[in-house]
């Protein structure tokens, strides 16, 4: 079965960085598309970053800030979040879906990423 696992969250200061990390089983790495969504309390979910064989996309309030990457040979996407800002504090989860399909509905644990001074 699918099986995301997010790793790396923690309390940061305001301008610091985090290293976030998705491994992924039970799906075709390779072909997939990923992203990184993010969720704050009282807020629903939000894409921040997408990444194809070749092609990454962020969405605007992360643009210059987060960069997404991925490893095929490890199964795993990460996101290196630097700036970070109080408004970034959210739980992050990884995803996948292919070209031909919308966003999984299987969820990982997520991480919490919290940004405080």
């Amino acid at each position: 079965q699918v099986q995301l696992v997010e790793s790396g969250g923690g309390l940061v200061q305001p301008g610091g960085s985090l290293r976030l990390s998705c491994a992924a089983s039970g799906i075709i790495f390779r072909s997939s598309i990923l992203g990184w969504y993010r969720q704050a309390p009282g807020k629903q979910r939000e894409l921040v970053a997408t990444i194809t064989s070749g092609y990454t996309s962020y969405t605007d309030s992360v643009k210059g800030r987060f960069t997404i990457s991925r490893d095929n040979a490890k199964n795993t996407v990460y996101l290196q979040m630097n700036g970070l800002k109080p408004e970034d504090t959210a739980v992050y989860y990884c995803n996948y879906r292919t070209p031909s399909t919308t966003w999984s509905n299987s969820w990982g644990q997520g991480t919490q990423v919290t940004v405080s001074s």
